[in-house]
């Protein structure tokens, strides 16, 4: 199974969770890019160690055709 991943970066470091995930919060952080991948990764599988791959599934919308994702900032006159 295929997962695309949303990683942040902030001042104090990087965070991360999977794309399409709509129950509850899968959550990984770490001091670089790559340990904020691999900690989303520790938790998705966690989540799936714990209550099964079939209930990962119920709440992964994978039934969409996600190419790609992208941040857009923009302005409004207030």
């Amino acid at each position: 199974m295929k997962i695309k991943l949303i990683i942040e970066k902030h001042s104090d470091g990087y965070c991360g969770y999977p794309l399409g995930f709509s129950n509850g919060a899968i959550v990984g952080q770490g001091s670089t890019y790559i340990e904020a991948i691999q900690s989303t990764e520790s938790s998705i599988q966690a989540y799936i160690d714990y209550y099964g791959l079939v209930e990962f599934q119920t709440h992964f919308q994978d039934d969409y055709d996600l190419e790609d994702a992208f941040i857009a900032e923009t302005g409004v006159l207030a």
